[in-house]
Parts: structure tokens; C-alpha cells; sequence
């Protein structure tokens, strides 16, 4: 029992659902395994490999099920909606934490250093004090001090969370706080995840590390540098009808930036990573809102 309930969480990380939809219950109650013998063979295959979570985790995510194209039909789609009976490849949105760190990750700024204690990121306001009570820990503190340095960069894992209010960027992508235990999230699709993307610190600091290595890395053209970027957050190549999307885009900022040094400072001066001397104001403020815009496809915040 223990090795099903491990395997259909597994299952559910990479398919968005697990064999058994009622994650939190293998009861008498619970619903039935959509393909039982698959859950026991994945259970046992567990088990005989010693509880290896990154083993089975590869297994899944090797398969031919796993690795099928998302795209459907409409008889498909009337036949299955939910893709349970698996004809087609998963797609869902990351979860909050997978978002924060793809991007940080992308950009560069990511540190993927193991271990160590958590650590306060950008936050806005004091929102704290509306949560918690007098008092000298950390756990009832009414004041949020946030931290400096790679500390703002690491994982999303060792993230402070104080439990009646999480990160506020987490939180908008549907992160519960901890008040209870949850097996299962939600999932919303909410015009404050657009503005999350395009306006939080975090995200518009990571925009730009990102436009810096295309900058640094993509080629000597603009045509270059945007398949370059597109690759680097949808893991596939621009087809000619976006990559002339992007370039009329990217156009658009270089005009707007053009010509107006502070205007564009003012712009890159978000997030505390220091600015990139090798490259024009201007130039850099232009990608970065155009790295905005490629963080922000709903390609790249979604599992396709």
C-alpha cells in the first residue's frame, strides 16, 4: 500500500493526475485505479529498487506514454477530456515553485547548491504584521527583513515561509499555505499570474540576466539571438510565424528605448544583481522586456 500510494504521487508529478485520482485516499473510498496493474507492477518495480524516487522518476519520464505529443483531437477530446486511459502526452501548468526556478534558472541566477538554511526572497510590503503576533522568533515576527546576496537566487525549496501567509509569487500560482496538509493543489488561471510574471522583482531581475546570455551567448543577430531564447524556455525552435512575432517585438522596445539612457537604468535597476557593462543601456533594456515577454508564454509555464 505504502509503495501505491508513493508511485500514483510520482505518476501524478509527471502526468498532472495520478492513476488513481484521490491521491490523499487509498481507502475504501477512494477512487479506482484507472490501470490497476499498472500501479501494482510500478509498485513492486519500487520496492525491488530500493525506494529509489530519482530511478523511478526516470522510468516514468522515459516511457513512450510520457514522451507522446500533448496535441489532441476533437473526437479525442470528447472521448477522453482528461486524458485518463494516457493516448495522449500530459499537459498541465508548473507549479509555483517549478516557475520561480525555471526562471531563475534560465537567467543563470540560480544557485543549485544543496542544503543549507532558508532564506527570505523579495516580498512586498510588510504583510507580515497583518499575520502575525507579538514575539521574538522568527516563526511570529511582525516585521519581514528580506535577505541579500545568491540568497535571493536559490531554490525555491529553501524559500521562509511563514505558515499562515506564503511567498506572495508562490502563493499567486496556487502555492497553499500550511495551515492544514495538502497532497493536492489547485489549479487557477488568474490575470495576477500575467502580472506576477511581467512586474515581480524576481521575474523582471531573471528577465534580465536572461536577455544578458542571449546577449553574451545567442549569436551576432537579432534573428539568432530570439531562436536562442525561445529554445531556452520552450525547448523547441520559434516557428517562422513567432520568430517574426519576436522581431517585430523586439523592434518595437529597441525604439522605445533608444535614446533615452535613464529611462532604460531605470528599468534594469530592478533586483539587486549588479548591471552588465558589456552591453548598452538601451540594448539591454529592450531584451529584457523581451525576456519578459518569453517568461511570460504560456508555453514556457506550461508542460507540454
Amino acid at each position: 500500500l505504502t509503495a501505491r500510494v508513493a508511485v500514483n504521487r510520482l505518476w501524478e508529478i509527471a502526468f498532472g493526475r495520478g492513476l488513481s485520482t484521490s491521491t490523499a485516499d487509498f481507502g475504501s473510498q477512494g477512487a479506482w485505479p484507472s490501470h490497476p496493474e499498472l500501479l501494482d507492477w510500478l509498485a513492486v518495480h519500487f520496492m525491488e529498487r530500493g525506494w529509489n524516487v530519482k530511478e523511478m522518476m526516470k522510468l516514468i519520464v522515459m516511457t513512450r506514454t510520457y514522451r507522446q505529443s500533448s496535441h489532441t483531437t476533437e473526437q479525442m477530446m470528447q472521448m477522453d477530456p482528461v486524458n485518463e486511459w494516457l493516448a495522449r502526452g500530459p499537459r498541465f501548468r508548473l507549479n509555483a515553485e517549478m516557475i520561480r526556478d525555471q526562471a531563475l534558472a534560465v537567467s543563470g541566477l540560480l544557485v543549485d547548491r544543496l542544503g543549507g538554511p532558508s532564506v527570505k526572497i523579495y516580498q512586498p510590503g510588510d504583510l507580515w504584521r497583518a499575520v502575525s503576533h507579538y514575539g521574538s522568533t522568527p516563526a511570529t515576527a511582525q516585521t519581514f527583513v528580506q535577505d541579500h546576496g545568491e540568497k535571493l537566487y536559490r531554490r525555491s525549496l529553501y524559500t521562509y515561509w511563514k505558515r499562515t501567509l506564503p511567498p506572495t509569487n508562490l502563493a499567486t500560482f496556487d502555492a497553499p499555505n500550511r495551515e492544514v496538509c495538502t497532497v493536492g493543489r489547485t489549479t487557477t488561471n488568474t490575470p495576477l499570474q500575467a502580472l506576477v510574471l511581467l512586474n515581480d522583482p524576481q521575474f523582471v531581475e531573471a528577465a534580465r540576466q536572461f536577455a544578458v546570455r542571449i546577449l553574451a551567448e545567442g549569436g551576432n543577430d537579432d534573428k539568432s539571438r530570439l531562436q536562442y531564447g525561445y529554445r531556452a524556455v520552450t525547448a523547441r525552435q520559434a516557428k517562422p510565424e513567432e520568430l517574426a512575432t519576436l522581431e517585430s517585438y523586439l523592434a518595437r522596445e529597441v525604439q522605445k528605448f533608444s535614446g533615452y539612457p535613464d529611462l532604460s537604468r531605470q528599468y534594469l535597476s530592478i533586483g539587486e544583481s549588479p548591471l552588465d557593462s558589456r552591453f548598452p543601456l538601451e540594448t539591454q533594456a529592450a531584451w529584457t522586456a523581451t525576456t519578459q515577454l518569453l517568461l511570460n508564454l504560456s508555453e514556457t509555464i506550461t508542460r507540454h
